[in-house]
């Protein structure tokens, strides 16, 4: 083990670990749903998203604070790896919360008359998080020294920028589900909120001053 892949677990990703278990752990004994599944759903959807939103805050607030840029930063890096394994884990648990074991029916309508395909509040939000999920999957299995390597910096940055389409997504993918799906208390509102407005802000603010 590298000097600097032991700095990084140390500081990263014990941290990291331990604040998603715990954030996952209260959001789950605090629920009120009855099953595991929807439990689970919820616990990983949060932190996933707060997490996400982090990668792409550091970078900008790093360029507002005239830090020296850097293609690859570890802290940004680690959060994004987390970021990935809970929302893939959120994607896949929440395939079997609302039509329990039938996930094609997140897609397609079971008795349809104009189109099989959902195009409804729910199809919609399920398709976006679905494309979210498989983004993510491609991001966290590149967020490694190894694929910046082989694929050089210039090609492994332009992978890595889909973060911006994932969270786009994930950002419709939750506004849906607080919108017209499920009945969320206004502190999870405001958290998704928060999350999409500073990712926003901060992006554009930073754009703005390279510009």
């Amino acid at each position: 083990m590298t000097p600097r892949l032991a700095s990084r677990l140390l500081r990263h990703h014990l941290p990291l670990a331990l604040g998603t278990v715990v954030c996952a752990f209260v959001l789950y004994v605090t629920r009120p749903y009855p099953d595991v599944l929807t439990r689970l759903s919820f616990a990983t959807a949060w932190p996933a998203l707060v997490l996400l939103a982090a990668t792409l805050i550091i970078g900008p607030w790093r360029a507002l604070q005239r830090k020296s840029y850097a293609l690859s930063v570890d802290l940004r890096r680690d959060i994004g790896i987390w970021a990935g394994m809970v929302g893939v884990l959120h994607a896949g648990i929440g395939q079997c919360v609302h039509m329990r074991w039938r996930p094609w029916l997140y897609y397609v309508y079971e008795k349809w008359q104009v189109m099989p395909v959902r195009y409804d509040v729910f199809g919609l939000s399920n398709y976006t998080g679905l494309i979210a999920a498989l983004v993510l999957l491609v991001l966290l299995a590149t967020s490694n020294d190894l694929s910046l390597r082989r694929l050089g910096l210039a090609r492994w940055k332009g992978w890595q920028r889909w973060n911006y389409a994932c969270f786009t997504l994930a950002a419709f993918h939750t506004l849906g589900y607080l919108v017209g799906i499920e009945e969320i208390k206004p502190a999870f509102i405001a958290v998704a909120a928060i999350c999409i407005a500073a990712t926003a802000i901060l992006q554009t603010l930073a754009w703005r001053q390279r510009a």
